[in-house]
This record gives structure tokens, sequence and C-alpha cells, in this order.
């Protein structure tokens, strides 16, 4: 039967570390999944405050969950979310110790199926109580992979008359239901058909392979190829559901109508040649229909249209990496980046391929990334922080800029995903010392001169700018932080409050608040972000006796 799609991110919750070892038992079962651990007391990949609004946060983003809890605390947590169980991800509770596994919802999104593939990893018996399967070993309602049921409402129909006593038959090819043990007869009323046609006969369940493609030759508007292969589909009798793919020419790979038409179709788009061994119907309408022997995997048809996604880490922490950017990362099949910072990115699944480089190699990993896009690859480009703050976007862009006449290149489905830059990060475990006018500086000269770098300095400090250093001082320059703060000093008074953040939202993070007198540039590394404060900043201490509240107000005198 159908379960949870292959790469699908799966979202493993404990709340304690007695449960981890069965965390880490099921994420082994499913390669590129996920550990929620609640902060306060776990390690895990995601960490979490509250597991309420972070259950239904998951719940609506359709992500199947494993919560290793009593089965009643996730319940009253996704009481209120609860809406229509046709459209819900696979939900289950299992003991901290893996001794039960207890599916909750997402009947026909395979929860059961998950719970027997967990049981099993756990050496357990699934506590399914699905009267249908049960009964018959299967549920009719929740086909395999591959296929789909036309009308859940008419499915709900046949079960119940199945378990009143009603008898089936089978016609087309289904067999998953060979050893099922359900009550048949050659000459019952109720038939369940597998079929990509459509059909008007009372008493079948309705299920289709997802067997058909369209084949699009010309483009148009997105309105209009949407409205030619349904009409193609419809004078061949092909039920939409049976759509398994939208292809077209590898000429068309940058069509921003066909990917449009083609979410609305509801199929994935690929590009290349229809394949050998296909029915075909041709149309007048620019659009071949070609149905296939079995359900197709669009994975088989020529390629798809590449990605590459450019993401912020954060400052570290997995609290801090903004959702998206997680997601776009569970869907790679190339990572591209900084070792460091790639590590920092893991868990990863072992189809998923990690191209490390040198920190100083940026053009050539942005120009990797699209070679590796440009094949049809889901490919992200990792930074620390902020990708558009003096990381990785920029290089990207620039790869792109040089390559404006590289079709390949152009046709490659570009994104870039903001993250929580060290300045922010700073900044927030400090108060708010940027609630004003503010800019960021990168003191290395490595590629702008350090004349530029004084000229900035010196307008910035002019003009009473908080402002925010990158790259303070390394062991090649460890002069230009000083020069950095004598130029400052012209402008501002010994007084003024300076925060340093060294490894904010990493382990051992350390804030420090003092004043531009008293700050030495031994106090800083590379890893650490300095705020110097504009003439209204100020500090008071924080009521827990832990250091400082720092702030600008948003007024000017």
């Amino acid at each position: 039967m159908a379960g949870v799609n292959e790469g699908t991110p799966i979202a493993i919750l404990v709340l304690g570390t007695g449960a981890i070892d069965t965390a880490r038992r099921i994420q082994a079962r499913y390669p590129g999944s996920l550990i929620h651990g609640l902060a306060s007391r776990v390690q895990a990949d995601v960490a979490f405050t509250e597991l309420g609004p972070h259950l239904r946060e998951l719940y609506a983003r359709n992500t199947p969950i494993v919560a290793l809890c009593a089965a009643g605390i996730v319940i009253r947590c996704l009481a209120s979310a609860l809406a229509d169980k046709t459209f819900e991800p696979p939900v289950l509770a299992v003991a901290e110790d893996g001794s039960a596994v207890v599916p909750l919802l997402g009947g026909l999104g395979g929860v059961n199926v998950m719970a027997r593939e967990i049981a099993a990893a756990l050496d357990v018996v699934p506590a399914i109580t699905t009267s249908g399967e049960l009964r018959f070993g299967t549920c009719l309602l929740n086909p395999p992979t591959g296929y789909v049921l036309a009308d859940i409402e008419q499915g709900k129909r046949f079960v119940s008359d199945l378990l009143a006593g009603a008898t089936t038959r089978v016609e087309g090819v289904a067999p998953w239901l060979d050893q099922v043990d359900l009550p048949r007869a050659t000459d019952a009323r109720l038939a369940i058909r597998v079929t990509p046609h459509t059909s008007d006969v009372a008493g079948e369940l309705m299920i289709h392979p997802r067997c058909a493609v369209a084949y699009v030759t010309a483009l148009s508007s997105e309105e209009s190829i949407v409205e030619r292969v349904r009409h193609a589909l419809r004078d061949h009798r092909i039920a939409p559901m049976s759509l398994a793919a939208v292809l077209a020419p590898l000429s068309m790979i940058g069509s921003v109508p066909l990917a449009g038409a083609s979410r609305v179709l509801d199929a994935p788009l690929r590009f290349g040649a229809l394949p050998e061994g296909f029915e075909t119907f041709e149309h007048e309408n620019s659009v071949v229909i070609a149905i296939a022997p079995q359900p197709v995997n669009p994975s088989t048809l020529g390629q798809a249209r590449g990605t590459l996604t450019v993401i912020g880490l954060g400052p570290g922490s997995a609290d801090l990496m903004v959702p998206a950017a997680r997601h776009a990362l569970s869907l790679a099949d190339d990572v591209l980046g900084y070792e460091t910072y790639v590590r920092m990115a893991g868990p990863f699944g072992p189809h998923q391929t990690l191209h490390c480089t040198d920190n100083r190699e940026e053009m050539q990993r942005a120009r990797h990334a699209f070679e590796l896009a440009s094949t049809g690859r889901n490919v992200v480009v990792v930074s620390s922080g902020d990708p558009g703050v003096f990381a990785m976007a920029a290089a990207v862009l620039e790869a792109l800029d040089q390559a404006r006449n590289n079709a390949q290149w152009n046709a490659v489905e570009l994104s870039v995903v903001p993250g929580v830059s060290a300045a922010l990060a700073t900044a927030a475990r400090a108060g708010a010392p940027l609630g004003h006018d503010f800019c960021m500086l990168s003191l290395s000269d490595n590629l702008k001169p350090w004349a530029v770098i004084e000229a900035r300095l010196q307008h910035a400090a002019q003009a009473d700018l908080v402002m925010a250093f990158y790259n303070p001082v390394s062991r090649a320059r460890p002069w230009q932080l000083d020069r950095a703060l004598d130029i400052v000093r012209e402008h501002r008074t010994g007084a003024a409050t300076v925060v340093l953040g060294r490894n904010i939202g990493r382990p051992g993070e350390i804030l420090t608040t003092t004043t531009l007198e008293n700050l030495r540039s031994d106090q800083v590394d590379m890893r650490t972000m300095v705020i110097v404060g504009s003439s209204t900043t100020r500090c008071f201490p924080r009521s827990d006796g832990n250091g400082d509240w720092v702030y600008t107000p948003r007024w000017y005198e």
C-alpha cells in the first residue's frame, strides 16, 4: 500500500533523552528524516520550544509526524487543527522505549503502512485498529504508489458494503490485491476496476493507475496549455487522475507558462522525448496523450528542470534556521559549500551528494552549482547567516550574470532563501542595538581595497550610524580592527556602547558589552561580531544580573 513518498521529510519528535535511541532507530528506517527535540531537554537536528505549536505547524505543512510520547498528548495538541481527513499527513505515537506503535491520523496518507514499517524496525506489533485493514489485510482506500482512488466517498460506501457482507470482483491489473483476503465472486455486483479511463458504471470502486503522459509540443499561455491537456484527456476518456507527468521537448525547459500549467494539472514536469512502449493518441491541439501499460515513474522520463537554491543556515543553532531553508535541504540532490557550513547543515540522506570546498572558492562553487542544476538536479548552496550578506547569493548571481548566453544555466530555477545574519543574531542576544539606522561593513580587504574600507568607515561614523563589523580581524591582518576603531573614535566618544558576540548561536557563545574606549583588538577574532553603537545607543543592567540590555531608540534627538 502507499506509504510516505521517497524523500518526504519525516519529523520524529522527542521530549526527553530517554527517547533518543528509539528515535535514531526510526531515523535509520527513513533516511533524510529529522529528529525534532524539545530545546530545554534534547540536542536534536531541529529544536523547538513548545510542543503544541510545533506539532500544529508540522501538521499544517503536511509533514509526516512520529511523536515519541503518549498518544493523548498528540491528540490534545492537534485536536484544534483537525479538518478534512482526506488531506492529512500520517501522524503516529510511539512509546519512548519503542514498545508500542500507534497510528493516529492519516489513514489515507499511508499511516498504517508507516506503522508497520516502524514496528518492523522496532520488532513490535503495530496497534492498527482500522476495520477494513483488520478484516481484509489492506486499506482499499489507500492504493499503492502509482495508483489513485477516484472517489473517496464512493470508496467509503464500497468498503462499508464489503464489511456488511457484499462480495466483489477485480477488473484490471491489481497485483497488490492478489494475496488480499477480499470476499470475491465472479458474478459480484460490486467491482474494483483498475483503469486509466473514466467510467459511469454504478457499484464500481475506480482506481486509476498513473500511467498517462501529456506530451506538449507547442507553447502558449498557462491557461491555454492547461485547457489543451484537459481537452485531450477528455476526448480520449482518460481520467485526469491518471496523468503521471507533463512532458515537453528539452528546448522548452525554461518555459514559465509550462511550469505553471504543470502545477495546475498537479503533474510533474519533465523534458525530453516520449519513450517507446507507450500507446499514443495524437490530438489536433499540439498535445499527445501517451498511455503506458503500468504506472509511470516520472523520474524515468527525460529530465526535470533543475533547481538551485541558495540558503542561509543562520548563526549556527538549528532553531534559528528558517523552515524554508531546512525544506530546501531535505529536497536537495547536491549540497555545495564551505565544508564547515555543509557539515552544520546536516544530517543528510544516503542519496544526497556533498560538495565541500575551501572558503575562498566561491565563484568555482557557484559555477559548479549551475552545472549540476542544469542537468535537472535539485541543488542547494549553503552559507552561514544570510546568503545575501557577504555570502554566496552574490557569487551565484555574478556567475549567472557572466553566463547570460548560457541557455542551460538560464533554464535553472534559481531562488534565494534568507537566513538570520550574524549581526541580527548578535543584536537579538544583546537586545536591540540595531533599533535605528545602521550599516554592515566587512573589514576584510581580500576583495576590496583597504582605502575603500577606510572611506566607508569615515562616512558611517560621521553619519552616526550603528555599525556591525564582519570579518573584523585575522592572523593575516591583525592591525585592521585597531585602524578601524581609530577612525570611529574620531567621531564617537569613548563611552559609546560596543557589543561583542562570539559564536552566537553555536556552542560556547559569549556576549560581551563594553565601551569604545575599553575595547581591545585582542578581545576579537574572526568568530566575533562587533557592533559599535551610535550616540543614542543605550544599555542598562538585566534584572537577572546576567550582563546588560543594549538598545538604540527609534527616536532621534
